[in-house]
């Protein structure tokens, strides 16, 4: 394995370990804002372990499929921040109204972990696969 792909890794798994580490951090302070199905703080605890989950497939597994994995965690957390940032859907099915449009310090850290995880295994993702030497045919 070459340097560049180690420090994709590194990255996208420091990425992911924020994302996770900020919405355990804030899980117990949303869990108020709820549905009749789901809290906001059990989704939180959804996406981080999801994230963790990601961060070890990355570290460990390093195969495209727990790249994709990981890749669609962090960006699934990303999308979801900013969209519940800049729009009011209001509840969307068994999701709660997750509406919040201001930005602190964690919220920004987490936005930050998951576009850093995103950008990079995105390159890990896309990367053409390696062909494999076949043996020859035994004949």
């Amino acid at each position: 394995m070459t340097v560049i792909p180690v420090a994709l890794r590194a990255i996208a798994a420091a990425g992911l370990v924020v994302d996770a580490y900020i919405h355990l951090k804030l899980a117990h302070r949303y869990d108020p804002i709820s549905s009749s199905v789901v809290s906001q703080g059990t989704l939180f605890r959804i996406e981080a372990g999801a994230a963790i989950l990601a961060a070890v497939l990355v570290v460990l597994w390093r195969r495209r499929a727990g790249d994709a994995f990981a890749w669609l965690t962090a960006a699934a957390g990303l999308a979801a921040i900013l969209f519940y940032r800049y729009a009011n859907p209001g509840a969307i099915g068994p999701l709660p109204n997750m509406y919040e449009p201001l930005w602190y310090a964690d919220k920004v850290w987490a936005l930050i972990g998951q576009g850093a995880a995103v950008a990079a295994l995105t390159p890990l993702i896309i990367r053409p696969r390696r062909s494999r030497a076949k043996a020859p045919a035994a004949g």
